[in-house]
């Protein structure tokens, strides 16, 4: 759950894990040894374990009650297309 106010917001969070984080095939992260999926694997696991896995989201009324500026991303950390599933879990 983020600022949500300007698409600035998310881009800048994709270039900060790009630079932080980036492909295995480049200099800086030549020392990675997981690389049977291809240069993005490993760093998308480092990405995955810096990112949270699961958010509450309280709900009224039937809808997300977030602040006027909040939404909620959702990164995939991998760069080829990959099925994925959200599972929600509401608690009445």
């Amino acid at each position: 759950m983020q600022e949500n106010a300007g698409p600035d917001v998310r881009r800048d969070l994709e270039e900060f894990f790009r630079r932080l984080v980036p492909s295995s095939d480049t200099a800086s992260m030549r020392w990675i040894t997981h690389t049977a999926e291809g240069p993005d694997d490993m760093p998308a696991h480092i990405k995955a374990a810096l990112t949270a896995v699961s958010l509450t989201i309280p709900v009224t009324a039937g809808r997300p009650a977030l602040g006027q500026w909040q939404g909620i991303y959702l990164f995939e950390h991998r760069n080829g297309a990959h099925r994925r599933s959200v599972v929600a879990h509401i608690d009445a």
